[in-house]
């Protein structure tokens, strides 16, 4: 199977890096010719554009930053759509985006599929991944060869948009926790604590988180540095808070995340590094969150392993 990739940004470039790694035949297309050359030098092939890649490919993967960047990349590609043909979404974006831009591709005779990733940027690099994937099942058999040379656990969630809603959800879920081990760092320093002695404490109880044991190190270190920036967690936190407003649920946590990240926006910049959260309360309270022994960047130290699909708990694996 024939694959382009569109998007070779912080987690795109990894993505598509397994899928060559791994053999796939693979054309790239990025407005950043550099990149591009990156991976012709690897061995890809170079993509003319989003309606070329839909043309000569069999899939087409988008992993941008923005529902309007994948509406205006469907649009160019849309035209080159034809029976059996296959677009999937691999940012994270609106699940009524993911809808509406799939229908597109299904009313054309192509098949559609959002299938974002999750646990972090290291884990994209390696093929260690989390894949969700929403389409209809028989899509689903067609794609997860290669979703397993992406990732390692693949989760089918439903009909096309289920994954958008379970992505931003989790990274809803992580933001929280971020923000939560912000405040438990600068308290624990606040009270005495040596954090090496609380990062460690928390890594061992009912207190750990995935956040905790990725972002809390790079804040430990001073890089702040996870490849992920504030704007990109407001429009995240954004989304999930959409999703509750559609569903007529009263969240209390979420609009807090929203004003805390748009204060962070206002201090620091848009383009500020995710874990730099914690400078409100470094600059309020005049403490520095350093401790030696830590990363200045996650990197995953597990063998690259073949993925597999993820059966939920109480449901019998597809036949």
């Amino acid at each position: 199977m024939k694959v382009g990739f569109i998007g070779l940004g912080n987690v795109g470039h990894k993505l598509s890096g397994s899928l060559l790694r791994n053999g796939v035949d693979l054309t790239v297309y990025d407005l950043n010719p550099d990149l591009v050359e990156t991976f012709v030098a690897k061995g890809a092939k170079a993509g003319d554009g989003p309606a070329q890649l839909m043309r000569d490919c069999d899939a087409v993967i988008t992993c941008l930053p923005s529902p309007a960047a994948s509406d205006a990349v469907m649009q160019d590609m849309l035209p080159e759509v034809t029976q059996g043909k296959i677009w999937m979404e691999m940012s994270t974006t609106d699940e009524a985006e993911a809808k509406r831009l799939g229908g597109m591709v299904i009313e054309a005779g192509g098949a559609a599929v959002d299938c974002p990733v999750s646990g972090g940027c290291h884990r994209a690099d390696t093929g260690n991944i989390a894949i969700f994937a929403g389409c209809d099942r028989a899509t689903f058999e067609r794609i997860l060869p290669f979703l397993t040379t992406m990732g390692r656990r693949i989760l089918h969630t439903g009909e096309l948009g289920s994954a958008s809603v379970l992505k931003v959800l989790t990274n809803y879920l992580a933001t929280v926790h971020l923000v939560a081990n912000a405040e438990a760092l600068v308290t624990a320093k606040a009270a005495g604590m040596d954090l090496n002695t609380a990062y460690e404490a928390i890594k061992i109880s009912s207190g750990n988180s995935f956040s905790h044991v990725t972002e809390s190190q790079v804040i430990l270190n001073g890089s702040r540095d996870i490849s992920f920036t504030m704007d990109l967690v407001k429009k995240d936190v954004g989304l999930f808070q959409e999703i509750a407003e559609r569903n007529n649920v009263p969240l209390e946590i979420s609009p807090m995340m929203v004003q805390i990240f748009e204060d962070g926006i206002a201090k620091y910049g848009e383009r500020e590094l995710s874990p730099n959260i914690i400078r409100r309360l470094e600059d309020a309270t005049g403490l520095s969150i350093l401790a030696p022994g830590f990363p200045p960047e996650m990197t995953d130290d597990e063998p690259e392993e073949p993925g597999y699909e993820v059966i939920p708990q109480g449901k019998l694996a597809a036949e």
